[in-house]
């Protein structure tokens, strides 16, 4: 049988205004009444019904996650994905439940079906653009980006410093004396992979080296097949390099293998650094050199800044960038 506030508050020998404030945990109740109500709601095995909880506390304990990407895989990528039971995780601990809808185009499609959920809130993975931006600040929806940025000052954003993560590799690679050097870029158009690119370039050319522009790939997608097939396209070009900057992983991943099947061996005639530090550059032979992003720090972050919103605090800080650790492993040779 199921049972309704109306049963509890004729058990409880209270009002149905008390026994509201006690499953809602908002407003005053004497401790005799809370205790009869407690008692009533476990003799009765009580659930709140959750739309009408939602009517009470103005709150559906719901959290929409959009994950804007063209290419598959989407929710399993090694990057995303992380981002992903990050904030499912954080989540939980919070006490809120998650839909998770994809889109491959920038479009209000799934936003509309989660702001008929009535969502509390959303995150919104990778990349926008502003009549998208605008759209949700119209729904008076609180919403986090992530991985992703906008030059619209009032929207609360989360990423990685990718350009300082470039820097970093760049800075690792001349260290140990590499001066000839590939990129495979993933695409352009990604905020990450300009900025990594864009970063690596800038710290050869401060200290004098200016890359070949013939020895630089820009790849349609950032999978691994595409790092397989970069690899073959520059090796038609020249093979006047020493080392290979991709990135991210799954590049890197892909130019290893490619390396293999010509016969040669990383880091003995190429060396490779990729970027993002997922699960598989630790597991790869040889472990993949990368630089690490901040993946489940930003997820959680993500759920930590939207809940403050949630809750009424407008004034959180709009940008949260995260710094880049480089992670030295066997794809480069030791100093």
């Amino acid at each position: 049988m199921k049972y309704t506030i109306i049963d509890i508050a004729t058990i409880s020998g209270v009002s149905k205004s008390t026994v509201s404030r006690v499953i809602s945990n908002k407003g005053y109740v004497g401790s005799d009444a809370r205790e009869k109500v407690l008692l009533a709601i476990e003799k009765l095995q009580y659930k709140p019904n959750a739309v009408a909880r939602a009517m009470v506390s103005r709150h559906t304990k719901n959290i929409g996650v959009i994950i804007y990407r063209q290419h598959h895989p989407i929710a399993s990528h090694p990057f995303y994905g992380k981002i992903l039971d990050a904030i499912l995780e954080k989540a939980y601990e919070l006490g809120y439940s998650i839909f998770v809808m994809t889109d491959k185009e920038i479009s209000s499609r799934s936003a509309d079906f989660l702001l008929e959920k009535r969502v509390d809130g959303l995150i919104l993975i990778s990349r926008l653009n502003q009549e998208l931006v605008d759209y949700f600040k119209s729904s008076q929806t609180p919403f986090v980006m992530v991985n992703g940025t906008t030059d619209d000052s009032d929207v609360i954003h989360l990423v990685n410093d990718d350009e300082r993560g470039g820097e970093l590799a760049a800075e690792h690679m001349l260290s140990l004396g590499l001066t000839r050097i590939a990129i495979i870029a993933g695409p352009q158009e990604h905020r990450s992979h300009f900025l990594r690119s864009k970063g690596f370039q800038k710290t050869y050319n401060q200290n004098g080296i200016e890359l070949d522009e013939n020895q630089i790939y820009y790849a349609d997608t950032s999978q691994f097949e595409e790092g397989y097939k970069a690899f073959q396209a520059l090796w038609e070009r020249s093979h006047d390099f020493q080392a290979i900057f991709a990135t991210n992983d799954m590049i890197a991943l892909g130019a290893i293998k490619a390396i293999y099947e010509k016969g040669l061996q990383v880091p003995k005639d190429i060396e490779v650094v990729g970027f993002d530090d997922i699960d598989y550059a630790a597991m790869s032979n040889p472990t993949l050199t990368t630089i690490h992003s901040a993946k489940t720090r930003m997820g959680h972050e993500a759920v930590l800044m939207l809940d403050e919103w949630i809750h009424g605090n407008t004034s959180q800080k709009k940008m949260q960038m995260f710094s880049p650790v480089l992670k030295i492993r066997n794809s480069t040779k030791a100093k």
